[in-house]
């Protein structure tokens, strides 16, 4: 679906504060309140607004450790790859599986209590199937997320970053 100026700026503030009243938002785009909420659904039903999210500390629900593991399939069929993303996504410890082109198939982010539950999520998940060809699990020290996406509707330039000069200028 295309998106104008007007959705761009909902999405960037909603991004910025999911919490955001109707009104409030409304009002920082310069919408009436019923023109906003009608934006925000159609952005709702087309999925370009996927939904909205709490940030929670990890280590207040007991995460003590996170992790990156690395996995590559011995086949890449359809169904193979098919299969261990649902595999994948069924246990709870996963945060996201990322599908990748390259050496590694999947890289897959855990959140675990403790050395030893990722020891077991690793040897029970990722390493036992015969699917899988060969695991490499990093530990994450720290990490930051950008909760916002680049809009590049709004700054086009954004994505060509080695854009030149045109000669003469």
């Amino acid at each position: 679906m295309p998106l104008d100026r007007t959705d761009a700026a909902i999405l960037g503030f909603l991004q910025n504060n999911a919490r955001l009243s109707n009104k409030e938002l409304a009002a920082k785009v310069g919408l009436a309140p019923s023109s906003c909420l009608e934006r925000v659904r159609r952005l709702q039903e087309s999925g370009v607004l996927r939904g909205f999210h709490a940030d929670v500390d990890p280590e207040a629900l007991g995460v003590e450790l996170e992790a990156l593991v690395a996995v590559r399939l011995r086949e890449h069929s359809r169904d193979v790859v098919a299969a261990f993303r649902e595999r994948a996504l069924a246990r709870e410890e996963v945060l996201a599986v990322y599908y990748l082109a390259g050496v590694t198939d999947f890289l897959v982010h855990v959140a675990v209590t403790s050395p030893a539950h990722l020891r077991d999520l690793v040897t029970e998940a990722f390493s036992t199937p015969g699917d899988i060809g060969r695991v490499e699990t990093s530990l994450i020290f720290e990490h930051d997320r950008r909760w916002r996406t680049p809009d590049y509707l709004a700054h086009p330039r954004l994505h060509s970053p080695g854009q030149r000069k045109a000669p003469g200028r």
